[in-house]
């Protein structure tokens, strides 16, 4: 299963989220277009953004672009024209993407930094009025920026941009246009910054260090050589010749969704992410996560902007304000938080409601998380043992066992049946597996 799961994820991270895909190579430069920077190379990028649609990006290098994550360069008018028409210097300073609803004037516009402007682009189109200077329309951020990188709220603090000079980071409040300094020495210095699947990435040279955006800090082992990972370059790689799984294989230890819509699959070690708004299915560690939790889990549900983890006989609950932080105090027994005993195959809260319905063997047990102490106000038999994950959504529960899963109503129609719906199996739309 193990082998299985790495497998699973890494076909999800490549295929599914349009990140590096290094099964692709390459291509090689045109006759004629020999003196085309090659990223390949281990060159330093002066900016890098997502694109208007936020599934691709942008890696800028004087006055040529990489649009993807694998291709060759292109000149950067080719898609900001007017770039050359305002300025001959080649170059890009920083660029972020604006993702932010509340902001219609700026939503999915693409800002460019050069020197001491601002360029502010939609369609490939600049906007009337740009280029402006930064200070007209990012008040208190410094000129000749080393790079830029969007933080929406949850997991910045507020809707933010992070700009980088120096050892210094700028941290800008997109709402009240109000500036915080940090000072960030730890951190190599960032030649770009960029955002993928809520994650944030330091370039500098050819290599990345991944960072918190809200406190700077470096977990794990970095830097690494952005050639493994964000483009495909001959002998370089991290086994992206890999394929994803049979769906009949596939096996969920835990499910839920998070109070902004997020859908959370948990298999073995690592966890995957369902964001129909923004870019997809990911997969990663779940110790990334939620570093606390080193061995899988067996059950996971959502409650008012926290999130429940549990394994084993322990409960781990972590706020979900920005980034997951575990409570202090925790984790505690399963009969001291939920006044439960024994393990547990799967729990599920349905929306704007108060009771988790835990799943052990036979029996369904109810707890209303409202009370103090918790404890079980409601057994049922379960007509369906021995359930794997579920998850209670406007269409239904699913509950899963193995590579299929169960569609009820409610609760109450999962609890009281006597004959369970036909089985339906596990597709590649929902987990990324092979049918």
């Amino acid at each position: 299963m193990e082998l299985i799961t790495r497998t699973l994820l890494l076909g999800l991270a490549l295929s599914l989220t349009n990140a590096a895909p290094a099964h692709q190579d390459e291509p090689a430069p045109e006759d004629g277009d020999a003196a085309l920077p090659d990223r390949c190379e281990g060159i330093e990028f002066d900016a890098i953004t997502l694109d208007e649609s936020g599934k691709n990006p942008f890696f800028f290098k004087e006055g040529h672009l990489w649009n993807g994550f694998y291709g060759p360069a292109k000149p950067s008018t080719m898609f900001f024209k007017e770039l050359d028409e305002h300025h001959h210097l080649g170059h890009v300073d920083a660029a972020f993407r604006m993702h932010n609803p509340a902001k219609q004037d700026a939503h999915d516009h693409i800002f460019l930094f050069l020197d001491d402007h601002v360029f502010s682009y939609y369609n490939h189109t600049l906007e009337t009025g740009y280029p402006k200077t930064i200070q007209e329309d990012f008040p208190g951020v410094p000129t000749h920026l080393d790079a830029a990188v969007e933080c929406p709220q949850g997991e910045c603090i507020t809707d933010s941009v992070l700009f980088f000079k120096g050892q210094d980071v700028y941290v800008y409040d997109i709402v009240t246009k109000t500036v915080k300094t940090k000072t960030w020495p730890h951190l190599p210095l960032c030649t770009s910054a960029f955002r993928w699947a809520e994650h944030y990435y330091c370039f500098h040279g050819h290599n990345f260090t991944r960072f918190n955006p809200v406190s700077g800090e470096v977990s794990g082992t970095y830097p690494k050589d952005a050639r493994n990972y964000f483009m495909k370059c001959e002998n370089f790689g991290h086994g992206g010749d890999h394929k994803a799984p049979k769906c009949s294989e596939v096996k969920l230890d835990a499910i839920t969704t998070d109070d902004r819509g997020r859908i959370y699959l948990f298999t073995g070690l690592n966890y995957m992410r369902v964001d129909n708004r923004r870019n997809g299915l990911h997969a990663f560690p779940i110790t990334r996560g939620w570093k606390e939790v080193t061995n899988g889990v067996d059950a996971v549900f959502s409650y008012t902007n926290k999130m429940y983890l549990i394994k084993d006989d322990q409960v781990y609950i972590y706020k979900t304000d920005a980034h997951y932080v575990l409570i202090e105090g925790y984790p505690k027994s399963l009969r001291e938080e939920l006044g439960i005993e024994g393990t547990v195959d799967a729990a599920f809260l349905c929306p704007n409601e108060h009771t988790v319905h835990i799943l052990q063997g036979h029996m369904i047990r109810d707890v209303d998380l409202t009370a103090t102490p918790r404890v079980i106000n409601r057994e049922i038999p379960l007509p369906l043992p021995d359930i794997d994950a579920g998850l209670c959504g406007p269409d239904g529960i699913k509950v899963f066992k193995g590579s299929q899963y169960y569609l009820y109503e409610s609760p109450m129609i999962l609890a009281t049946s006597r004959i369970a719906p036909v089985p339906r199996n596990i597709t590649s739309g929902m987990i990324g597996c092979e049918d």
